[in-house]
């Protein structure tokens, strides 16, 4: 009879994870097993095969057309596996893990966070808050809220909210405000790890693309939206993510110019994965309270 899987189930996982994460490494440490026993797993099945499953590169190692053809397939068969073990041992299944960066944890879904687990609370919510992109393929992560543009590789994903932007600032800062060009004779908060485009606010407002504004760089979001709060400068911030603290006078928006751009805030679990209740309940509140907190907006603007 012939063997239906020519390639031990255990090379076939180290091959998976090296394609998705470029490495051996990566993979060494999520199967427990030396770099030396991931590789020897790699050339074997490619000698079973007869061809190269890898392209070498100084960046790392690059799925060929063949791998990548079928990686959905086997990562979606791992992640069915994982899956159904889990059902089999019950174990997990009460516990949510999420994964986001700072600026959505702390300025969003912490103040909130406790009406879904009022509304379950059967479930306990764990969060890990990080600005590197988690492997959403391991057992311990059910979803990511991920910012971007939404096209991750082996991601599936549903658009949360987040596209709409504009300038933010303390009170006292936006009386020195009375029209976007003053925005050159304030300080303006630059923030290194944002993908919001003042090119594209300054277009609807008006401004032209000569229009330069200075102030402090800051290399973390959380602070940036922090140094905004103290009056340290004017911060180009997402609407869902300023609305709580201009709803409670910390900050103000203060001009009626809110723009939307490519990039959004994403609910992002692995591609092929089964969605458990658990994960589902979430889906369903998270756009429930997201359209209840984003109604506002437009009131919450100086006029």
């Amino acid at each position: 009879m012939t063997n239906p899987f020519p390639i031990p189930l255990n090379a076939l996982r180290a091959i998976e994870i090296v394609a998705r994460r470029g490495a051996l490494a990566p993979a060494a440490e999520e199967l427990g097993v030396t770099i030396g026993a991931v590789s020897q797993h790699v050339r074997r099945a490619e000698e079973r095969l007869g061809f190269e499953l890898f392209k070498r590169t100084p960046h790392g190692l690059v799925p060929r057309p063949v791998l990548a053809q079928v990686l959905p397939q086997i990562t979606s068969g791992f992640a069915a596996l994982q899956d159904g073990l889990a059902n089999l041992s019950g174990r997990d299944e009460q516990v949510l893990n999420l994964t986001m960066g700072s600026v959505f944890a702390s300025r969003w879904l912490i103040w909130r966070i406790n009406k879904f687990t009022a509304l379950n609370p059967a479930f306990e919510v764990r969060l890990t808050v990080t600005a590197a992109m988690l492997d959403l393929g391991r057992s311990d992560i059910d979803c990511a809220i991920r910012y971007g543009l939404g096209d991750w590789p082996g991601v599936a994903v549903s658009r949360i909210g987040g596209s709409h932007f504009s300038p933010v600032c303390a009170p006292q800062l936006a009386e020195r405000l009375p029209d976007p060009a003053a925005l050159a004779q304030v300080p303006v908060i630059h923030d290194q790890t944002s993908m919001l485009s003042w090119p594209l606010w300054k277009k609807a407002a008006g401004l032209g693309e000569d229009a330069t504004f200075s102030g402090p760089v800051i290399s973390d979001a959380s602070l940036a939206f922090d140094a905004a709060i103290a009056g340290q400068g004017v911060l180009l911030a997402a609407d869902m993510m300023s609305a709580d603290a201009v709803s409670d006078g910390r900050l103000i928006r203060p001009f009626a110019i809110s723009t939307q751009g490519p990039t959004g805030y994403w609910l992002a679990t692995a591609k092929g994965r089964r969605e458990p209740e658990k994960l589902k309940l979430f889906r369903r509140w998270l756009e429930d309270e997201v359209a209840a907190s984003t109604s506002g907006y437009m009131g919450q603007i100086k006029q």
